[in-house]
């Protein structure tokens, strides 16, 4: 299968978050239909739901279009994802509203990043990789 390899990498690069984001789609309606909290949370989903999938298929092909010229290993190049999604996320949350101390928020994203960098790698190598390999773009 030597056809259309951008595509195919965006399609592996996709479907990761979006099982996982419905999967916590279902917790969050689960969430507000029950407990019916006072926190907007049809506004925190609307970036997860909106960029994330796409930012991933996008950021999946980006590595097999450097994959010819420089290698990085899939799962470090992952791993800079959320350098890039975690200041758009703050500042797409300012932009809808969603009421938090952005200077507090800044000793929590120092703590988190790192974090989320470890867990990134961890699922672009395995299973993001396991995508890219089962669609022969590995």
């Amino acid at each position: 299968m030597t056809t259309h390899p951008y595509l195919r990498a965006y399609m592996a690069g996709v479907t990761v978050p979006s099982v996982f984001l419905l999967l916590v789609f279902v917790v969050f309606g689960v969430i507000r239909l029950a407990y019916n909290p006072e926190f907007p949370i049809e506004r925190v989903l609307v970036f997860p739901l909106a960029l994330v999938p796409a930012i991933w298929g996008v950021w999946n092909m980006v590595y097999l279009a450097m994959h010819t010229r420089r290698y990085l290993p899939l799962g470090c190049h992952g791993a800079l994802v959320p350098v890039f999604l975690v200041p758009v996320a703050l500042l797409s949350a300012k932009a809808f509203g969603v009421d938090f101390a952005l200077a507090a928020s800044w000793h929590i994203v120092i703590l988190t990043v790192p974090l989320l960098m470890i867990v990134y790698y961890l699922v672009w190598k395995f299973l993001v990789g396991f995508l890219n390999e089962l669609l022969g773009i590995a």
